[in-house]
């Protein structure tokens, strides 16, 4: 077929549902998607780990801390303890207070989007776009083309762009074989560094027709409702409200793994993302089903293609632009990982990339506690913070612990003690009452929570490393299939793999 049949073909097969529009690729635009954040907005990006001033101060905090460690070593060790104490006090009891916030606000909010949608009639829907980044997903094509057309959304006012790395070649020839709405566009991106979901993520924007953008996963399965659902959000909030991020739900019946997975979901997009979101506190995104109202995704620069949790990072910095982050009710349906190694390579990628957001964050604290108020800064640190030194500690105190077993007279002092068996009391409370199925399953699940913890210093070590080696590579991580769409029925089991770790 020559080149005036080929275009042809690309203007009919769409009209049909049958095939896809192929662009040229723009390498022009593959730079802007790259750098556009760092050239107009280098201090929030990480294309630097760290700055030369944070270089700098950690240099001399660590002279200063291994002086007074060498000079008055109980003194230094009994301060750095008690500091951690509080600070882990505060971190437990302002996650307990987010959880009881979120219970309340999901019922509210489930009353509220009740009344929205009766009262919403025939609405006139927006054109939507979808940002579908893929690497090495042939065998996940079939069910994305099924898991898009089963959304109650108007076909026509679908702007659905496929991402496909170049050099992925089957990846390409599967999407092309599949039914999609009309318009559908299968981008190429062009070579280029960093080779990152975001750079794609930015490249689709720059040709996105939407006056709202939603990111899939490759083996994603949104609720038919969740485009509908998020423009009612969009239209009852107000005009800072920038995203709302759809719940994440995973399988957890797939082994031991994949339902810690699940119910450390079942807690983050149950319970805390819905009271940090009806206290206009930060949120640190999902990395799949955060829906954006485009005008404002753009004036913020997109997403970082530096940051291997954008996710993470576009939410702090939206917080930082004085907007908001709200959250919806219909789920997507997630493949968890199901075994440790695939989860050590996931977490990890998760553990670096908050890293690089929180060292960004940091690199002008002052500055960053003016733009989001000091409030919403110290919220910042009794999560993120918290969630990145915890990784660190979890590990090193389940070794003293056991260690105090077989040695009882190095054991820490029971105010320490007393607080340990606290936050397990009170994670496993939190677990056991997050939403979802509670059956034998769960119980089990939630008590084994302490031997799950450890494992993220393991992932935590694997991330520093890498931080300090390869800062911006992505790792690749394979999944299993997530349960079927509800009331739809589901594609055919295979094995496929994410596009989101």
């Amino acid at each position: 077929m020559g080149a005036d049949g080929e275009s042809a073909r690309q203007l009919v097969l769409p009209l049909y549902g049958g095939g896809v529009r192929e662009p040229a690729p723009d390498v022009a635009c593959a730079h802007a998607a790259a750098h556009a954040l760092s050239q107009n907005r280098p201090e929030d990006s990480a294309i630097r780990t760290l700055t030369v001033a944070q270089v700098w101060i950690a240099g001399l905090l660590m002279v200063i801390l291994t002086g007074t460690a060498l000079i008055f070593p109980r003194g230094t060790f009994s301060t750095l303890s008690f500091a951690a104490f509080y600070f882990f006090v505060a971190a437990l009891a302002f996650r307990g207070a987010i959880y009881l916030h979120g219970a309340e606000a999901v019922a509210r909010r489930q009353r509220v989007s009740a009344d929205i949608e009766r009262n919403s009639g025939d609405a006139v829907w927006p054109v939507y776009t979808l940002l579908i980044a893929l690497k090495d997903e042939a065998e996940s094509a079939d069910q994305l083309s099924r898991a898009i057309c089963a959304l109650d959304y108007p076909r026509n006012r679908l702007d659905i762009k496929l991402l496909v790395e170049v050099g992925d070649e089957p990846t390409w020839e599967a999407l092309r074989a599949q039914a999609w709405p009309p318009g559908t566009e299968l981008l190429v991106v062009p070579p280029g560094e960093p080779r990152t979901k975001p750079r794609a993520l930015n490249y689709g924007l720059l040709r996105a027709k939407g006056e709202f953008v939603v990111v899939y996963d490759a083996e994603d399965r949104p609720h038919r409702d969740q485009l509908k659902m998020a423009v009612r959000a969009f239209r009852a909030g107000g005009r800072d409200l920038a995203c709302v991020q759809a719940p994440l739900v995973g399988d957890g019946g797939r082994g031991w793994i994949a339902g810690q997975w699940a119910l450390e979901y079942a807690v983050q997009f149950g319970r805390m993302l819905p009271g940090l979101a009806a206290l206009g506190l930060p949120i640190a995104l999902g990395g799949t089903s955060n829906h954006f109202r485009k005008t404002l995704l753009e004036a913020v620069d997109g997403w970082d293609a530096w940051n291997v949790t954008e996710d993470a990072d576009l939410g702090l910095r939206l917080a930082r632009c004085g907007l908001q982050v709200g959250v919806i009710d219909p789920p997507t349906l997630e493949a968890p990982p199901e075994a440790l190694t695939v989860w050590l390579a996931q977490r990890s990628r998760w553990l670096k990339g908050f890293l690089q957001t929180w060292l960004v964050v940091m690199r002008r604290p002052w500055k960053a506690m003016r733009e989001m108020g000091a409030g919403n800064f110290l919220a910042l640190q009794l999560t993120l913070g918290a969630a990145i030194l915890s990784a660190m500690v979890h590990g090193p105190w389940a070794i003293w612990l056991l260690t105090t077993l077989v040695l009882p007279g190095i054991g820490p002092a029971p105010v320490f003690l007393g607080f340990i068996a606290v936050s397990y009391l009170a994670s496993i409370a939190m677990a056991l009452a997050a939403p979802g199925r509670r059956d034998l399953r769960r119980l089990l699940l939630a008590f084994t929570l302490p031997v799950y913890w450890p494992l993220q210093s393991v992932a935590m070590a694997r991330a520093i490393y890498s931080l300090a080696r390869r800062p911006h590579f992505w790792a690749k991580t394979p999944h299993g299939v997530p349960p079927a769409i509800p009331r739809k029925r589901s594609a055919p089991e295979r094995r496929v793999y994410s596009s989101e770790a």
